[in-house]
């Protein structure tokens, strides 16, 4: 039995809030016909299907509210309804927030909304988790971000395991209801009025559940029972309507009028949903009952909760201002990359092995000379850029990763998608440059490049700029992919396609003219130029035989390289139209991910 809660709480501190529904709707049609309808204002041509259907209920200040029913009930999307995550633009009826039509943005950022899954990034400890989450959220720097997590971590019961980290599966971090408890945590840490969260017992067992729900009950009123004792109300669905909208005790007066006799140790919420045929035949009645009797026992609701007619809302603002923003995510960036092996020891490894290894298959090919010497050193070129391009697809996984908590957290108002490309970009500027100086001293200095110190700098920096490119694309399309599945496709095919227009395999001048788009695009062909620019241009290039013919030369590096239909200025420009890959790449990020977080939903 599925089992989502919705949890207003009010403390005194803030204005408290009442959510209201009123004959709210929701269907879906076809995706064609969902886009008509979303985009173009025009009516579904298929039959909708209806997720919800008319439903009126609603959650007050200083109580837990439970929905509640079974599978395929509408209890989800209700519940992302009222947290403002479904556009309004498909919802028919209302939402109302102390009786004002609800603002999704901003009741987004005075809310909190755990959802089913837990987000979390699995290598950091429980304390860091909510500590950078209090950093992105509160305004008070350092030391209001570290007061607020040790009393939360006091009232979640994480104490004993605020050092361990979150983890995956179930070999290793800390236990399914912990984790639960840390997802509750990084949504409470903002102090938040209202708390949404979605099946926050599914999955645990009955003391980890009770652990929960009790957890929530004293957030609230400070006092505990039996799970369903907690909840003060509850909305039950069927079918998307509603068949009880009350109090745990009204719902048991109701089956026994239906001619219910509840057994003895039995749940009654389970015994409910099994007669919920019944329930609906005399629902009609029982609510207006109940709502009468409400109104006898609470009075007024008009009259307990502030309407704020008059009130001017303040600006919407960030906690933190974008240097700020960009300075945490990037400490966390930096913990997330250093734990991970797979990322920073293998990478490592990979790129000094590999400056070995093809460092000694090509031994001295840049000392020899001849037709077989200078296609061996074309060869190696080719090589260490298909090696360089295609490293960087391993990152894909933690790209998705981060963007899952990237859509939660930036929903949220806990910092800009800008300030987080940005920081994304400067953290990896010094690891790949590390990257690039351990593949480029060993092979350049073995395989016997041009032996000057400027000809190794420039070396190092193209490959350097190839890594970056790399990672800026990969970076660009994980923002674009539905799965990891789907990412390594694309980014494989892209990049076999980079390699074939790049003018090493096929001229250009054969590549046909609808494909020769492709060949400027390639980020192949621009370091591949830079390459041979940089062994064969400039005034040692134009002395350098490369090939003789019986004690002459035949061919000279400037000669070679105006057969190629280079130039020693394309050198830098070269680098220009790589740096402009990058940042294209990433603003392009940017943009789709900008996208997903603020117009997709």
């Amino acid at each position: 039995m599925e089992l989502p809660v919705k949890a207003p709480v009010s403390g005194g501190r803030k204005t408290s809030y009442t959510i209201e529904t009123k004959k709210l709707s929701y269907k879906l049609c076809s995706k064609f016909d969902e886009l008509d309808w979303i985009c173009c204002g025009e009516a579904p041509r298929g039959v909708p299907k209806f997720i919800l259907r008319d439903v009126s209920c609603a959650a007050r200040s200083g109580e837990i509210t439970a929905i509640a029913g079974p599978s395929g009930a509408g209890k989800t999307t209700l519940l992302e309804i009222l947290a403002g995550k479904i556009s309004s633009c498909k919802v028919s009826g209302q939402v109302l927030v102390n009786s004002q039509p609800m603002k999704a943005e901003h009741f987004r950022r005075i809310s909190g909304y755990v959802t089913q899954d837990d987000s979390l990034f699995p290598l950091l400890t429980v304390k860091e988790t909510l500590l950078y989450s209090a950093l992105l959220r509160l305004p008070g720097g350092k030391k209001e971000a570290a007061n607020r997590v040790r009393r939360l971590l006091k009232e979640l019961g994480l104490e004993n395991v605020e050092d361990s980290r979150i983890g995956e599966g179930s070999n290793w971090g800390i236990s399914g209801g912990e984790r639960r408890r840390v997802s509750i945590g990084v949504e409470l840490v903002h102090d938040p009025a209202v708390v949404f969260i979605d099946e926050p017992t599914s999955g645990l067992d009955s003391a980890s559940a009770l652990h929960v729900a009790t957890l929530l009950k004293s957030m609230v009123m400070n006092q505990g029972f039996r799970i369903l004792e907690l909840f003060d109300r509850l909305v039950l669905l069927s079918n998307g309507y509603v068949v009880h909208d009350g109090s745990l005790h009204f719902l048991e007066e109701r089956l026994r009028f239906s001619g219910h006799q509840i057994p003895l140790h039995v749940n009654v919420l389970e015994f409910s949903i099994d007669a919920l045929e019944s329930l609906a035949m005399q629902n009609s009645v029982f609510i207006s009952n109940e709502c009468s009797h409400e109104t006898r026992n609470r009075g007024d609701l008009s009259m307990r909760t502030p309407h704020h007619k008059n009130h001017q809302e303040k600006p919407l603002r960030h906690p933190n201002s974008i240097s700020g923003e960009v300075l945490i995510l990037g400490q966390r960036f930096c913990s997330n990359i250093f734990r991970t092996k797979q990322l920073f020891a293998t990478r490592v490894i990979q790129a000094l092995v590999a400056g070995l290894i093809l460092g000694t298959i090509y031994l001295n090919a840049g000392k020899k000379t001849g037709q077989v010497a200078l296609q061996t050193r074309i060869g190696f070129f080719a090589f260490s850029l298909t090696f360089l391009l295609s490293s960087a697809t391993e990152g894909l996984p933690i790209f998705l990763q981060e963007r899952r908590i990237l859509t939660r957290e930036t929903s949220r108002g806990a910092y800009r998608v800008s300030s987080y490309v940005l920081s994304n970009t400067l953290v990896f500027l010094p690891f790949l440059l590390m990257v690039a100086l351990l593949y480029s001293t060993p092979v350049y200095w073995l395989v016997g490049l041009r032996r000057a110190t400027d000809g190794f700098l420039y070396f190092s920096l193209v490959v350097w700029m190839v890594i970056l490119m790399s990672n800026s694309f990969v970076a660009c399309f994980s923002a674009l992919v539905p799965n990891f599945i789907m990412g390594t496709s694309v980014i494989s095919g892209l990049m076999g396609s980079f390699f074939l227009f790049s003018g090493y395999f096929i001229s250009k001048n054969k590549i046909p003219s609808y494909w020769i788009f492709m060949h400027y695009l390639s980020l192949f062909k621009y370091p591949f130029e830079c390459f041979l620019i940089n062994e064969y241009g400039g005034e040692q290039g134009s002395r350098r035989c490369i090939d003789y013919d019986e004690g002459d030369c035949r061919l000279y590096g400037s000669g070679f390289l105006r057969q190629q239909g280079l130039k020693d200025s394309q050198k830098w420009s070269n680098l220009a139209v790589m740096l402009g890959f990058i940042v294209g790449y990433r603003v392009l990020c940017f943009v789709i991910l900008w996208f997903r977080c603020y117009r997709r939903r």
